[in-house]
């Protein structure tokens, strides 16, 4: 059965996230992509559970919700963080990390993001969260938004209800979208999908999937939607000139 997500209110109409170069032209002047002068190729990795890393055509690596965990070999210049569980934050991280971002609001005070590192720049979307309780806990996620070589990728992180168009609206286009689709944890499978919809991504990166089963199911919910793509590899090389000309969903190995 589909649970009910209308515990969670949606963002507060005074709350604005910083504005990435994602968002719509209308918000900012308009961005012009130049061509590369050099490989402009985004390499993402699948480090498990919900943490991808993100390596810009610079070099500069950005890993999603950084847990101590699932984490790369070497630290990355950006940590950004949400502390739905454990699993998906650690106030202990490496101390070589250049950044460190916290997506949930601390001391009253909402998180609000604007960082550039050479060729990425990353912004937040601050979203209500459902409480251990099963209450709300106001702004306790963040959907980060990496943008780098022209490409807008959002993390959703522990997303727990269906965007609303002003959500839409402050996120922009996106090329890119890395989605929970545990069913049981964050939404239902059938809301992600619905979320997916949402956005109109090129790309869907599942995540927090925890088994095999559980990936098929959201899959099989996505067929004759959105093409799919099974990988065997956790890594995945794109640019702008890449994507796909149809949206699919990328299944990459690693979602435990």
């Amino acid at each position: 059965m589909r649970r009910a997500l209308v515990f969670c209110l949606a963002i507060c109409p005074t709350v604005q996230a910083a504005w990435a170069g994602c968002a719509p032209v209308a918000m900012q002047a308009p961005r012009i992509w130049p061509a590369a002068a050099v490989d402009d190729t985004v390499e993402i990795s699948f480090l498990g559970h919900a943490s991808f890393e993100i390596v810009s055509p610079a070099g500069v690596s950005a890993v999603t919700d950084y847990n101590g965990v699932n984490i790369p070999s070497e630290p990355p210049d950006i940590a950004t963080m949400n502390h739905a569980h454990s699993t998906h934050y650690t106030l202990d991280p490496d101390p070589r990390i250049g950044h460190v971002l916290h997506g949930w609001a601390e001391n009253g005070q909402l998180p609000v993001i604007d960082l550039t590192e050479q060729d990425m720049h990353v912004t937040n979307l601050p979203t209500n969260i459902r409480a251990f309780d099963g209450g709300t806990e106001r702004y306790g996620n963040s959907i980060f938004v990496f943008e780098t070589a022209g490409l807008c990728i959002a993390h959703l992180s522990h997303l727990h209800h269906l965007l609303q168009p002003a959500d839409i609206a402050t996120l922009g286009h996106i090329d890119i979208v890395m989605v929970a689709v545990d069913g049981i944890w964050t939404m239902a499978q059938q809301d992600a999908a619905a979320v997916v919809e949402q956005l109109q991504p090129r790309v869907v990166l599942p995540m927090h999937y925890f088994t095999r089963d559980v990936l098929t199911r959201f899959l099989d919910l996505e067929r004759g939607k959105y093409a799919i793509d099974v990988r065997d590899s956790p890594v995945l090389d794109i640019s702008r000139t890449t994507l796909p000309a149809t949206p699919t969903v990328i299944a990459l190995p690693g979602g435990y």
